[in-house]
């Protein structure tokens, strides 16, 4: 699936009055890897959740492709999202209760695909990835292995995006390592647009741009 070009302009966000995003422009090619990156507090998560969609802007444009998904109605961004988007969350948000498989297959139960087409999808993600799909829990995975469960349900679909909000907090120094490589190839070699809000320096190195975040406007690089 190949990504998307996204051209931003006078992108604003405003909380109690107060400018949390200020943005006056920012694009990004298909096929690279973005990481929005600067100190807790900066605004890099909250961009990360209007360049996808979950949430909108006060002002400006976020045009994916030409679809300024700014413009949409709630309805029509939620499917433009599952359509073109996969997100991984810092907290992976995966139910524990259910096997890799299952959670793998949640995203997707609602597309047309047949039954035995999402199976075999989901397995195969699970298997690139490295995860065990028979463990009847995902509790029973380590952490690194439940953020690349998230990792293969933030693909099932298919999305020429990938949004990932600090994919690697949580996760010592080998398994970050894992995840950021995989990342990296989903913008290299499948061509996807990947766009990371992320504090790790490791994930900085691999981006093909960086963008450095101060109270929501944009920062020179040092």
């Amino acid at each position: 699936m190949p990504g998307l070009p996204l051209a931003v302009s006078g992108l604003r966000l405003a909380f109690a009055g107060a400018d949390v995003i200020d943005l006056p422009s920012l694009a990004i090619a298909p096929g690279t890897m973005t990481v929005l990156s600067g100190a807790s507090g900066s605004g890099k998560s909250t961009l990360l959740y209007l360049l996808s969609g979950l949430l909108r802007p006060d002002a400006g444009s976020i045009a994916w492709a030409g679809t300024d998904i700014a413009l949409l109605g709630e309805s029509r961004r939620d499917r433009w999202r599952r359509k073109e988007a996969g997100f991984i969350f810092q907290n992976f948000h995966l139910i524990e209760e259910m096997s890799p498989l299952d959670n793998v297959l949640v995203p997707i139960w609602l597309d047309s695909f047949s039954a035995n087409a999402k199976r075999r999808r989901a397995l195969d993600l699970l298997r690139q990835l490295d995860v065990p799909a028979e463990r009847d829990s995902v509790a029973k995975l380590s952490r690194g292995q439940q953020q690349r469960v998230a990792i293969a349900r933030a693909l099932s679909g298919n999305p020429s995006i990938i949004f990932a909000d600090e994919p690697t907090a949580s996760l010592d120094a080998a398994a970050g390592e894992t995840v950021a490589a995989i990342l990296q190839r989903l913008a290299r070699e499948d061509g996807r647009t990947v766009v990371v809000a992320t504090h790790d320096p490791a994930l900085k190195v691999l981006a093909d741009q960086s963008l450095l975040l101060d109270h929501g406007k944009r920062e020179p690089a040092p």
